[in-house]
């Protein structure tokens, strides 16, 4: 299906308002998790890296499955996705609420609800693309800012929800209100096809095809040849006879045609059938194939290959602020009372700020939205450094907000995926890199609480977290160099179907 161009308005923006409050109600909770972790902790009595895995999977699960959640984006449209994992992100809520142990919160909150929040993002996140063009950072950093308002409002309703209701109670009500999906996602009307005739076949898709039909035709003609030829020559002796003989000859060749007949049709039907197979096994393993040489020809692309590196350890080290800061308060000994804002509510706030600062400006046309996100993960590295010096809530606040911000940047890594592989190839990789920041989210916080079950304090742990986030940071700022670039020119050329980011910013 060939989609028409990107209107950049119109029922866009009803895309846009949708798509946010999707984000908000599927990623309100697995957010602001730090809240219920708190709670879980005392309730089970487990260690904080076993504790940690529950949001850890909440938020890496749908990420670490991006490839299958974008098939099934790609093969059922953004709307049926929506509707199913709305269902399953409500489902995983309310059975959470009868959880005897951790072990069972692994599969409903982490597994069921990560998955459905996967599938939502990657929906909301495909259709705003196809709808928007010119402004696609201001879309994308608008829905995007869904997931962080979602956070700032749930982390404080959650920690009232259990005051007044208990923990079980809460994630009753909150799987309640994430039912409002499916309202959201019955209005993600797919973008009309347009009415230019389909692109014709690519010479791969035709070459087995054309190979059984033509043996099978050419078999055709000469089975009718054969049976004409027969027919020629049998109708030429039954003339020669006598009528009597000619009529015993006929009865005798009626009855014979017709067990011939069912012979052939039978023969026919699995000659048919067995073709059949042949042709679709043969089609289903070439799409595998030019799958997986789309896959090496997007990793033959340095800034892919160090986009999804960083990824990886900017999840590692950047996500566990937002799960485990309340923790790092209470193990700091901060009172309760001094407390204006839960730290993850600043985290929320600031995250949807940064999500809109950072979308307006990619938008620019004097921004290099590849360098912009690189300056983000420099600075969360440093951010993190500092949060072991922290010893009151002012500082934690301050890290608190200044790492909101700085995560932000979710907003405009769509925008500098599609720049860097073009927008026909967006599904494919932006699938593959939210397997690595999946993979990044579910190990970040559980290594965090590990490093604090063996040395008893977050300093070791942050130390940690801070070096990947500017390991990462570092190694996508050298593959984009234009020094680099140059000299990587000279001595190789680019593979076909694949954009340096410096071309493709620029066309």
């Amino acid at each position: 299906m060939v989609f028409r161009k990107p209107p950049d308005g119109g029922w866009g923006w009803v895309i846009v308002v949708v798509s946010f409050f999707t984000q908000f109600l599927c990623y309100g909770s697995p957010l602001a998790v730090g809240v219920l972790y708190v709670e879980w902790l005392d309730a089970f009595g487990e260690g904080k890296g076993k504790t940690a895995w529950v949001g850890s999977l909440a938020n890496g699960i749908g990420l670490l499955a991006s490839p299958v959640c974008s098939i099934c984006v790609s093969s059922f449209g953004a709307r049926p996705v929506a509707i199913f994992s709305g269902f399953m992100v409500a489902g995983g809520l309310m059975m959470s609420s009868f959880a005897p142990n951790i072990y069972f919160l692994y599969i409903s909150y982490g597994i069921v609800v990560g998955l459905g929040c996967g599938l939502l993002y990657t929906a909301t996140v495909t259709i705003t693309c196809q709808y928007f063009d010119k402004r696609r950072g201001l879309a994308l950093g608008l829905i995007s800012t869904g997931s962080s308002v979602g956070l700032f409002i749930y982390a404080a309703l959650q920690r009232e929800l259990i005051d007044l209701y208990g923990l079980d109670g809460c994630l009753l009500i909150v799987g309640a209100l994430s039912l409002n999906i499916l309202a959201c996602g019955s209005l993600m009307r797919p973008l009309e096809s347009s009415d230019s005739p389909p692109p014709e076949k690519t010479c791969v898709d035709k070459v087995p095809d054309q190979y059984f039909v033509y043996h099978e035709k050419e078999k055709t003609v000469e089975e009718n040849i054969s049976i004409l030829e027969k027919g020629y020559i049998d109708e030429k002796c039954v003339n020669n006879m006598p009528d009597y003989k000619q009529d015993s000859i006929l009865n005798k060749n009626v009855l014979s045609s017709i067990n011939v007949n069912e012979k052939d049709t039978y023969k026919k039907k699995v000659v048919e059938q067995t073709n059949f197979c042949k042709q679709l096994a043969k089609r289903k393993w070439q799409l595998y194939l030019n799958y997986w040489e789309e896959t090496v020809v997007l990793f033959k692309n340095k800034v892919f290959s160090a986009l999804f590196v960083a990824i990886l350890l900017f999840d590692i080290g950047g996500f566990p602020p937002s799960l485990l800061m309340e923790d790092v308060a209470r193990s700091a000994n901060i009172n309760e009372d001094d407390y204006h804002m839960p730290l993850i509510s600043i985290i929320g706030i600031m995250t949807a700020v940064g999500k809109l600062t950072l979308g307006i400006l990619a938008d620019f046309k004097w921004v290099n939205t590849l360098y912009l996100y690189v300056t983000t993960l420099l600075m969360t590295g440093v951010a993190l450094f500092a949060i072991p010096f922290a010893k009151s809530y002012l500082t934690l606040a301050m890290l608190s907000g200044i790492l909101g911000f700085l995560t932000g940047n979710w907003s405009i890594f769509p925008y500098v995926t599609t720049k860097t592989v073009g927008i026909e190839k967006l599904t494919h990789a932006y699938g593959i890199l939210m397997f690595f920041a999946g993979l990044g989210n579910s190990l970040g916080p559980p290594i965090v609480g590990w490093f604090y079950d063996w040395t008893q304090e977050y300093d070791t742990a942050f130390y940690f977290s801070g070096f990947c986030v500017l390991l990462g940071g570092f190694l996508l700022m050298l593959a984009a160099l234009p020094c680099w670039n140059a000299c990587t020119n000279q001595s190789s050329k680019l593979p076909p179907n694949t954009y340096s980011y410096k071309v493709a910013s620029s066309a």
